[in-house]
């Protein structure tokens, strides 16, 4: 199922705001992606950036069942907003 590209916005920046409240895994986000803290917030409203998020929090199934516990939503949410973002329908085979 498709869900709309402000659905998956707005699923992202909940996502975004998880990892930032998360001490443990914001370090490993920022590293990851080479973002600082304030390109967290200079590109919140970037829906790119956004799918950058969602690609980091879906490489690791524990990552994706904590957020989705926090907020109350199904599993595969996180995977289906992600193709509703740019870059989102493109296939990585790596």
């Amino acid at each position: 199922m498709r869900i709309s590209a402000d659905v998956a916005e707005t699923l992202s920046l909940k996502a975004l705001a998880w990892l930032a409240g998360n001490d443990e895994l914001l370090p490993v986000f920022l590293g990851a992606t080479g973002a600082s803290e304030a390109d967290l917030r200079a590109q919140a409203s970037d829906p790119a950036f956004l799918g950058a998020v969602l690609d980091f929090l879906t490489m690791d199934d524990a990552w994706v069942m904590q957020f989705c516990d926090s907020e109350g939503l199904a599993y595969q949410l996180p995977m289906q907003a992600r193709m509703s973002l740019p870059g989102g329908a493109q296939v990585n085979w790596t």
